[in-house]
């Protein structure tokens, strides 16, 4: 049976995460408040931001950074894209 959550990106009941996405207090947030649809969308906000900002993701300032644009994108007031990007017609 699909797990439900009451998605906060969506603002609707949405099948959930079937795993914690992330360690932590943060992962535990997410699973318990961010369903798949909306996780699929940080993770293209994610390589956008990785790509933009030419970010090294072992490097611990960079996951820093993530971490702090995954918090605002789900539970803040939204991870906004690099100024001037421009998103490609694919």
């Amino acid at each position: 049976m699909t797990r439900m959550v009451n998605c906060v990106l969506l603002g609707q009941e949405a099948p959930g995460l079937d795993r914690l996405p992330y360690p932590g207090e943060l992962g535990q947030r997410i699973y318990a408040n961010v369903s798949r649809e909306a996780w699929q969308k940080w993770l293209g906000h994610q390589t956008m931001l990785i790509n933009e900002y030419r970010l090294t993701p072992i490097e611990p300032k960079a996951r820093k950074f993530l971490e702090q644009e995954m918090e605002k994108f789900f539970f803040g007031e939204g991870s906004a894209a690099p100024e001037g990007f421009v998103p490609s017609g694919d």
